[in-house]
């Protein structure tokens, strides 16, 4: 169990700092510091996500009988990514501090920052810490064993993360009028939708079927500490893909009416706190 632990306590960090590395150093890129962490930060995510969408896959087709059926790769991989939504904080601290310098905020103090950070991405640093404190402990120990379709489809809700991570990248580098970014928008709102709202309905339709019960009675036919659970992970899903849903609508917008004026781009990207010549969209903070 350490071992596992441990290992993904090396991989994650490391990964992140070889890349960073490699991005300062390849002749080729020579990116200067702020964009070498934004750019591994979000290539870890996406490792990760690529990692955990596939063990889960694994898991949820190997699983015949949803309850007690088990899968070795089920605590195997919870243990060995639990470290990254650790790491995963301290990146995305990096990430907004960057952001800061950016917008010419160099001489704030890392606590003034650190409280900000906290601030800004409050809903993303509670969601990790759930993950640690509460998910993994049930995930490991909790359910002695049982359930682990159920995990490995909660594994599979990391599919949108790569998208989403993408669309980062393209507007960093300001690529919003190119075909990849429409067509990696439309994969990020399909992805996400599937993988994060639809999944959950999806897990009680199933277990409606295994239990002989219509999917509309399994909520009064589990234990009310279930319908909880599944309900607080859900609401932040909920509440990032409306996000998604407003950035790519107003995207949408933009595709008919035409290019907005400078005036309209200025006034939009003070109102969600973006850097002037960076382009950041507000639906593209942190949303796995």
């Amino acid at each position: 169990m350490l071992e596992l632990v441990a290992a993904g306590s090396l991989f994650f960090p490391g990964l992140y700092l070889l890349s960073k590395r490699c991005l300062k150093q390849v002749p080729s890129l020579q990116w200067d510091e702020g964009d070498a962490v934004i750019i591994s930060a979000r290539l870890v995510s996406s490792i990760q996500a690529i990692m955990a969408s596939t063990a889960g896959y694994i898991i949820a087709t190997s699983c015949h009988d949803i309850i007690e059926d088990q899968h070795w790769l089920t605590s195997s991989y919870i243990l060995f990514a639990v470290p990254y939504f650790v790491y995963d904080i301290y990146a995305m601290f990096m990430c907004y501090r960057h952001k800061q310098q950016v917008k010419g905020h160099e001489g704030s103090g890392v606590g003034s920052a650190l409280l900000n950070y906290l601030r800004k991405e409050f809903m993303m640093v509670l969601h990790h810490v759930v993950m640690v404190t509460v998910c993994f402990p049930v995930s490991v120990f909790w359910r002695q064993g049982k359930g682990d379709f159920f995990q490995g489809c909660m594994f599979l809700a990391e599919l949108s993360t790569p998208s989403v991570c993408l669309g980062k990248i393209l507007i960093q580098y300001k690529q919003q009028h190119t075909l990849l970014h429409k067509v990696n928008g439309a994969l990020m709102l399909l992805t996400f939708f599937g993988c994060r709202i639809l999944l959950f309905p999806y897990m009680y339709w199933v277990y409606a079927r295994h239990a002989g019960l219509r999917p509309h009675s399994v909520p009064l036919a589990i234990p009310l500490h279930y319908n909880l659970g599944a309900a607080l992970l859900m609401a932040p899903q909920v509440y990032w893909f409306s996000l998604i849903c407003r950035g790519a609508f107003r995207l949408f917008k933009r595709i008919i009416g035409g290019t907005p004026k400078p005036r309209e781009v200025k006034e939009e990207r003070e109102r969600n706190g973006h850097a002037s010549d960076k382009g950041y969209s507000p639906i593209e903070q942190r949303s796995e």
